[in-house]
């Protein structure tokens, strides 16, 4: 028997600005109320009404019909002013050829080419520390993560200096030594801080289109992500032309640097704010690493470890905002919604469900464990997106994360500091927080 969706109106909407002061100053309280009102809850930001999908099923039919829930909204216009044409900002019938032509990058037998950038930056990084030192944690894991997908996209044939220069364009361009707000803070502002953005988005541009025509006279014989999008063919042997390889590029060193050091924060500061999480951890990754950093061969080990990663990203999914435009007219949950209509997928809403996860804003990684993950939970759980525009990097994003999370606890634990301020900044859902300062102590095992 199929269920009969419900549907109605956030209450609070306030002439002119609609929701935005409750997105504002309480989003998650906000949006953690709206599946109380229905499975498909209209609200308003400014004028502008927008359709925000409760239910875990309307969920899923946003996210895997993108030809009438397509690439849209408020930040459409300025994403593709900054990153060009890119699978992150292609509409349908684009985003379908570029994800074949990247997908390849992604193959599970080119991710063994990445490992040892990953594991060399994942033993790098505690080895810089020392004991008792303190330090604001998210730009710590901003510059390492940044680093790191910088390593695995040019690491063949592109000297220090190189990796040095793109760096620091794209921190220019995204207006800051680590942006707390990720692809939020590039939203166009006028001024002086607008021009230099544009500045150095044009620097990066032009430097990266320098690696990629290196690249070709070279020959497309590397290991790391550039070769492989270079040398992406499709069934008629089309391929990426130069100026769509540097923007797929640029986007991946969007993607594979402020959500992975988003999601590590909140893992240490889950793990320092429950503690028996955190031995758990501790007593896993001594038994497996025995005090060395870790390797790609040992992830199939970590499985505690990537239960406290599911669980990190149950909570506080980076990317909580996912815009669509409706390409026709649509019935969705008995509403008839216009052509042009704009709908907000947030991974956080059935994330919290207390029908779908017990305890839901509990820290509980063993919900994850085989015997207790219910098709249920993993069909809700929407943190790497879902349908055609799921998150092309998952498995990589994944297995990264689980390394860095093992190498980094085999060696230190890191308590947060009295002065922390955890509460996220205005308009952002889920940590990092604007302040999260840690001290370092060494483990003796």
């Amino acid at each position: 028997m199929s269920k009969t969706f419900t549907s109605g109106l956030a209450p609070g909407a306030l002439p002119l600005l609609g929701h935005a002061r409750q997105l504002r100053r309480r989003p998650l309280r906000f949006l953690e109320s709206l599946p109380g009102i229905g499975d498909l809850v209209e609200i308003r930001l400014g004028r502008e009404r927008v359709y925000v999908p409760c239910h875990p099923e309307l969920v899923r039919q946003v996210l895997t019909d993108d030809r009438t829930f397509d690439r849209g909204g408020a930040l459409q216009d300025q994403f593709f002013e900054l990153f060009g044409d890119c699978v992150a900002t292609a509409t349908h019938h684009g985003h379908r050829r570029q994800r074949r032509l990247i997908q390849p990058a992604f193959h599970h037998d080119r991710l063994d080419g990445y490992a040892p950038v990953v594991e060399a930056d994942a033993a790098a990084l505690p080895d810089s520390w020392r004991e008792g030192q303190t330090f604001d944690l998210f730009p710590v894991l901003y510059t390492f993560t940044l680093r790191s997908v910088i390593g695995m996209l040019f690491s063949d044939r592109v000297d220090e200096a190189t990796m040095d220069e793109v760096h620091r364009l794209f921190l220019a361009m995204t207006g800051g030594v680590a942006p707390r707000h990720g692809v939020a803070r590039l939203i166009r502002r006028p001024g002086p801080a607008e021009g230099r953005r544009r500045w150095a988005a044009h620097q990066l541009r032009g430097t990266v289109d320098r690696i990629v025509a290196d690249y070709r006279r070279a020959g497309e014989t590397g290991k790391d992500m550039l070769s492989a999008l270079l040398a992406a063919r499709d069934e008629d042997g089309e391929r990426l032309d130069d100026t769509e390889v540097r923007n797929q590029a640029i986007i991946m060193l969007a993607a594979g640097s402020h959500s992975p050091a988003t999601v590590l924060t909140s893992v240490f500061y889950l793990l320092a704010e429950h503690r028996a999480a955190e031995h758990r951890l501790h007593r896993e990754v001594d038994a497996v690493l025995g005090g060395r950093p870790a390797r790609w061969t040992d992830l199939p080990d970590l499985a505690f470890t990537g239960r406290v990663i599911t669980e990190t990203l149950r909570l506080y999914a980076p990317a909580w905002t996912i815009f669509r435009k409706t390409t026709r007219e649509v019935r969705l949950a008995g509403r008839d919604l216009p052509a042009g209509a704009t709908v907000l997928v947030v991974p956080l809403i059935p994330h919290r469900r207390d029908d779908l996860f017990e305890h839901p804003r509990a820290f509980d990684p063993d919900r994850w464990r085989p015997e207790c993950d219910s098709a249920a939970q993993r069909g809700a759980f929407k943190a790497f997106g879902g349908g055609a525009r799921k998150c092309v990097g998952d498995v990589l994003g994944m297995a990264q994360l689980k390394l860095v999370v093992a190498t980094i606890a085999s060696r230190w634990r890191l308590e947060c500091l009295p002065d922390a301020r955890v509460r996220p900044p205005a308009g952002a859902v889920a940590p990092p927080p604007r302040y999260l300062p840690v001290r370092l102590v060494e483990r003796r095992r």
